[in-house]
């Protein structure tokens, strides 16, 4: 026993520099991790751009810088557009909102008034309304100029970081996997690929089939709202495709919330017209065209684990917990799967892999 605790400590002493080494390294990761920190959404955003942009980079990659450049200015930079600009009309006119309370007031009471409310409902919407705008909105407007301002600018400066994480993944990725390939030992290397077919499996159908079809219905929406008149038409594109990348939900709650409005507006021949045109031009070729052809990317995932991943994911950790939360769930699952030897979809053998029991 004292010649094992005398071995022991020998050892240590004998690779104290090999240890120092180990703990300066895991230091200087966790202080680079805290440095990029207020960068993670840029980072993860890029992460899953990228990985959206990859099937057309992939039939570009014998020039892989311009294969990438192709990539991110097809694919990436109309997400980035809409979203940015959606996101940014949003803030804005929540700001106007908070600068102009008693016009926003009188406003929604002369909403209220126009749309015929029966008296027993009236006098309770409106006293809603006050209650609103006399504790709410003073509330959320005693927020910090500098802060609200700097939140803008962090805002920004995230989506041009993630244009160019998206950009440089794309172009140098091969290597980053090359580099984790040759750094796995030999014998391990067989189930680290099969865990990556599966993780890429499940990404696929969670990121692209989702995102291509939801880039589609934003920009398509944009055209029918632009037609229709309706203000604000990047919030609202920015809404829906939001609401289109997350499984079980739909953009349709924005259009049947938009048509309700212009029910109540115009009347109801004018909302029926905007739903159904809305719809055909929206929704049937994402779901005739798009959806058959990215059915071979279906991740055999629950779609209400993906919804609780996203939604979870967003209220712990904002954008980059939004898309950060999937990731986690499919790494998590591809482990399962290579744990219980399933196959990847598509293919009839199962592969025996050394090193697991």
């Amino acid at each position: 026993m004292q010649l094992g605790q005398l071995d022991g400590i020998s050892f240590l002493i004998s690779s104290r520099m090999k240890i120092a080494v180990i703990l300066t390294a895991i230091l200087l990761s966790m202080v680079l991790a805290f440095i990029f920190l207020p960068l993670a959404d840029g980072i993860v955003l890029g992460l899953v751009l990228a990985y959206i942009a990859r099937p057309l980079y992939l039939k570009l990659h014998r020039h892989k810088r311009l294969g990438a450049l192709i990539a991110t200015l097809v694919i990436v930079m109309p997400i980035v557009l809409i979203l940015g600009s959606g996101i940014f009309e949003i803030v804005r006119f929540i700001g106007w909102i908070f600068d102009n309370q008693d016009v926003f007031i009188n406003s929604l009471f002369d909403f209220v008034k126009s749309i015929d409310v029966p008296p027993e409902y009236n006098e309770q919407i409106r006293q809603a309304i006050w209650d609103m705008s006399t504790s709410l909105l003073p509330f959320l407007g005693g927020f910090d100029f500098i802060s609200y301002a700097m939140t803008i600018v962090m805002f920004a400066l995230n989506l041009v970081i993630s244009v160019l994480v998206c950009y440089f993944l794309l172009a140098d990725g091969h290597k980053v996997y090359n580099n984790i390939m040759a750094f796995m030992p030999v014998d391990n290397r067989p189930w680290v690929t099969e865990y990556i077919q599966h993780l890429d499996l499940i990404l696929k159908g969670v990121f692209i089939g989702n995102a291509y079809a939801a880039l589609f219905v934003s920009v398509a929406s944009l055209i029918v709202f632009y037609i229709f008149g309706f203000s604000h038409i990047l919030a609202l594109a920015t809404l829906i495709f939001i609401a289109s990348v997350i499984p079980l939900f739909a953009g349709y709650m924005v259009l049947i919330a938009l048509a309700v409005l212009r029910y109540f507006q115009i009347g109801l021949e004018a909302a029926v017209i905007f739903f159904v045109v809305s719809s055909i031009v929206i929704y049937l070729p994402p779901e005739f065209i798009l959806r058959p052809y990215l059915a071979s990317m279906h991740s055999r995932v629950h779609p209400m684990l993906i919804m609780l991943s996203f939604l979870g994911g967003a209220f712990v950790g904002g954008i980059a917990g939004f898309f950060m939360a999937p990731i986690i769930l499919a790494s998590l699952i591809a482990a399962y799967r290579v744990h219980m030897r399933t196959p990847v979809y598509g293919e009839k053998k199962k592969t025996k892999l050394p090193g697991l029991k």
